[in-house]
């Protein structure tokens, strides 16, 4: 994922900051001798280093909140994404040595500037409006394909360790300015089984210590399924008598599923209506069932 963020980031600039045209002007190492020496062999062309510093979490952005999907039977719970705040600073490069006609840093000064006003015309970055009219490289992530990702451009905190940070990179490196960046990405958590679903809830009511007055009430569950399997959101399901007397009616939510309660053993059937599916009828089912199975499919 953060390779892709790196590459989106080189996209916007060669994109939209003048004088960035290839990918050799916008490297990710650390700006150090080495990238001296890279930046010099660039000729008369500038560079950008965007170099990532650190890794947090958004702890302010974390939710418990989970969605839940039904496979076959199977219950899954997938966590919403953590956040991860990925913190850059962003300097510009000139090959260009000093003379007395000559001045660098003016240079430098003039890209950051070009850096910061692209990026505050983006309150968020949009993978896919950021490659617009071109697609998404292949293998990009769907999680973050038109997902907003959030921007903070220049805080006013500013990166707390800059001057620690430069004496990292050698002795004869002087403290250059730099755009402060963090970018806040989400990272998917696995799924998680919840278990099966339950298709039978029996009650027994009975008065302490006599069985003769024990009462059992039932709730049933199922799905309506098309023909292809896929479980039918928005369908009319009603239970009947054997003979086709209504005795409870409700709809399939989202997932196709459907329950009825307050049941006493015996043997029914469920008519189904769905749009562009007609009606479905499955007859004979026993409450409660030898095998807990009560869905209704569409032949």
């Amino acid at each position: 994922m953060l390779s892709h963020l790196d590459n989106l980031l080189r996209h916007l600039f060669m994109k939209q900051v003048p004088g960035i045209t290839s990918e050799a002007q916008v490297r990710f190492q650390p700006p150090d001798q080495d990238w001296r020496t890279v930046v010099s062999s660039l000729g008369v062309q500038n560079a950008l280093n965007i170099y990532l510093l650190e890794l947090r979490e958004n702890r302010k952005l974390r939710t418990n909140e989970r969605v839940r999907e039904i496979e076959n039977g199977i219950a899954t719970d997938t966590p919403a994404p953590r956040r991860l705040d990925c913190h850059y600073l962003i300097t510009a490069w000139s090959p260009a040595s000093v003379t007395a006609s000559i001045e660098p840093t003016v240079d430098e000064h003039a890209l950051l500037y070009d850096v910061t006003a692209v990026l505050m015309n983006h309150e968020s970055l949009v993978p896919r409006k950021v490659y617009a009219p071109d697609p998404l490289p292949a293998g990009f992530p769907g999680l973050i394909a038109d997902a907003e990702l959030p921007m903070t451009i220049l805080p006013v905190e500013s990166f707390p360790k800059y001057a620690e940070f430069w004496g990292t990179m050698g002795n004869i490196h002087p403290w250059k300015p730099a755009v402060y960046l963090v970018v806040t990405l989400p990272v998917a958590l696995q799924k998680e089984i919840a278990g099966p679903l339950v298709t039978t809830r029996i009650t027994e009511y009975r008065q302490s210590g006599l069985a003769e007055t024990a009462e059992l009430w039932i709730q049933i569950g199922g799905t309506v399924r098309d023909k292809d399997g896929n479980a039918t959101s928005g369908a009319w399901v009603r239970l009947e008598t054997t003979t086709g007397e209504t005795l409870q009616t409700t709809e399939t939510n989202e997932w196709g599923r459907f329950s009825f309660g307050g049941l006493r053993p015996g043997r029914y059937q469920l008519r189904v209506r769905a749009e562009g599916l007609g009606e479905q009828i499955r007859q004979n089912v026993d409450v409660p069932s030898l095998t807990g199975e009560y869905d209704v499919r569409y032949e």
